[in-house]
């Protein structure tokens, strides 16, 4: 009899769990981060390896004279989901850890604008941290830190969440 009641009592506790424990992993978009070196030395050692920016961008940075330079070099880009209650992390040069990008969302996004806590890590120490406001076709531009005698540029474009349309049946 004893044996039957710990059953049934597992199976309503069990019944009583939500389906879904973990609604913070809910994934509420994308969010993009491109890494941009900067310098007006056209010869920095070790950079020749990575492509030129699009045109396209290196005229939208050029507008704004802190982010205006002679020579733009991407170093590289990192797609990643957005959850809405926990930390992501981006790591835009794939050939090291070495630099790495914090972002979490602030609230739940809205259809216009999403809010993240930006943090920039390099070299495992945390040298930025901010917060930004995105808006689905307008990215945000962020001076970082001097490196190898230019400026880091970061571009972080957020893309809201579209559920996948199922395929349709035959």
């Amino acid at each position: 009899m004893t044996r039957y009641l710990i059953s049934f009592v597992c199976v309503l506790f069990c019944g009583s769990l939500p389906l879904r424990a973990e609604r913070g992993r809910d994934i509420i978009g994308t969010v993009t981060v491109t890494l941009i070196h900067a310098c007006n030395d056209a010869n920095v050692e070790g950079l020749a390896k990575f492509k030129a920016l699009d045109v396209a961008t290196q005229q939208r940075l050029v507008k704004d004279p802190h982010l205006k330079f002679a020579h733009y070099r991407t170093l590289g880009a990192d797609t990643k989901p957005l959850f809405r209650s926990f930390e992501n992390w981006a790591q835009p040069m794939s050939c090291t850890d070495d630099i790495l990008v914090r972002f979490e969302a602030q609230a739940r996004p809205s259809k216009e604008l999403t809010r993240l806590d930006l943090e920039f890590w390099l070299s495992h120490k945390k040298i930025l941290k901010t917060g930004a406001a995105l808006t689905e076709n307008s990215p945000v531009y962020v001076l970082g830190p001097e490196w190898r005698q230019g400026r880091m540029i970061l571009i972080i474009s957020h893309t809201p969440y579209q559920k996948p349309i199922p395929a349709a049946t035959q």
